[in-house]
């Protein structure tokens, strides 16, 4: 099962196993992970599922941005970066394998 590596606004990092079809964000809250909240269920209506993808080579493997996705990023508690994303939105494929993405700072 492919794997993500999250890193925590407290720098602590956490390895979660993410089945192919689902997303990142729907597998950290099944975990319990803490900082990724997706409160509104991955309906691209509330951005507590912010990340930011840490590496370009990843990023490119990721699903296309949508505009909704693109306008909800200029919502966020923590300032965009180029490659902040919705963790709803990051639907896991084998290629996405390694990824490291950093959680942003608590939206709420």
């Amino acid at each position: 099962m492919p794997k993500v590596t999250l890193i925590n606004p407290d720098d602590s990092r956490i390895d979660l196993d993410v089945e192919v079809g689902d997303s990142i964000m729907r597998a950290a809250t099944a975990a319990g992970i803490e900082g990724i909240v997706g409160d509104c269920g991955g309906g691209m209506s509330c951005a507590t599922c912010h990340v930011v993808v840490l590496d370009d080579a990843y990023l490119a493997k990721t699903p296309e941005m949508s505009l909704t996705e693109d306008q909800m990023l200029d919502f966020t508690a923590m300032e965009r970066e180029p490659n902040s994303r919705l963790s709803c939105q990051l639907v896991m494929s084998e290629e996405m394998d390694g990824m490291v993405v950093r959680v942003a700072d608590p939206q709420l």
